[in-house]
């Protein structure tokens, strides 16, 4: 074969590298925009989800208490982990779901539409949930725990993100410090599915006809955002509870994902999956608005440079 006839696949697979190398990149800034944002509500959720019953009254007792504690700064308690881990959690997220994509048009060459249906723009954020898991549930292993300790008068047991490893493993090694990781999935699989499709959707309802969806400006890529956040957390709350609850408990507490939903919802009746919703709903769509914002704003900016 000629080195001519070479030439198209070398650029081919060039360009393919380049818009995967954006994808990560923008989505990594995405990521640090949405925990800017979004980590007082987070941290809002998880306490609500983790502490025994009659702890707080609500969200807006969590906020009281924290405030109190410890004045604003309490409400960015945990921040460290999801700030050292979001660039690489959202940046494989983004860089997944673009591959995925890919994927999913090299299996049907012979499509009659060059646009992905619903159906597979949810299969792609599905599939790039996996890669992100693992990056995903060590870091929330340790946001959880610094976001819960020194609720309802317990000792604060750790100084920062660096002696929650350090304890974890001590603990029990990598087993420790990746607990939780099949909840974890069980809520970023689904939650994926409908966060991606959700923006993708909404971005199309948006498009004037004639138009691309690439066109759109800033006010609907944040609208459109915002309702791929809130579409993700009306379907991840109960795994998510599931996972926070494996994550803060002690050694031997649960056996695993089902055990956890059985003695949640014994202990504290079905409605206990919900906990957290408020905060995660009030969360949900500045902090996928700013991420969006910010992915669509940095890969925009990459375009123009590469």
């Amino acid at each position: 074969m000629s080195k001519e006839s070479n030439t198209p696949v070398v650029e081919k697979t060039a360009n393919v590298a380049a818009e995967n190398i954006k994808a990560f990149v923008a989505g990594g800034f995405g990521g640090v925009c949405a925990v800017l944002v979004g980590h007082p509500f987070d941290l809002t959720k998880t306490r609500l989800q983790t502490a025994p019953p009659g702890t707080y009254t609500g969200a807006i007792d969590v906020v009281k208490k924290a405030l109190a504690r410890d004045g604003v700064t309490g409400m960015y308690r945990g921040i460290v982990p999801p700030l050292i881990g979001v660039t690489p959690i959202f940046a494989v997220s983004f860089w997944a779901y673009d591959a995925s994509k890919q994927l999913i048009y090299a299996l049907t060459p012979k499509r009659e539409s060059t646009s992905l249906s619903t159906a597979e723009l949810a299969t792609a954020g599905f599939l790039s949930a996996i890669p992100s898991t693992a990056i995903t549930a060590p870091v929330e292993r340790a946001k959880v725990l610094l976001q819960v300790q020194g609720q309802g008068g317990s000792e604060q047991k750790y100084k920062g993100v660096t002696d929650v490893i350090k304890h974890l493993y001590k603990e029990g090694g990598l087993k420790s410090i990746y607990r939780g990781s099949g909840a974890t999935l069980m809520r970023d699989g689904p939650g994926s599915a409908a966060y991606f499709a959700a923006y993708e959707v909404t971005k199309k309802a948006l498009t004037p006809a004639g138009s691309s969806p690439s066109d759109l400006n800033l006010g609907a890529v944040v609208f459109a955002g915002g309702m791929a956040g809130v579409a993700m957390w009306a379907i991840a709350i109960p795994p998510d509870v599931i996972k926070s609850r494996i994550q803060s408990a002690p050694n031997g507490t649960y056996s695993g994902f089902m055990d956890c939903a059985r003695k949640t919802i014994a202990q504290d009746g079905a409605t206990a999956l919900w906990k957290g919703l408020g905060p995660a709903m009030a969360r949900a769509f500045p902090a996928n608005a700013a991420t969006f914002l910010g992915v669509e704003a940095s890969r925009k900016l990459l375009d123009s440079w590469f």
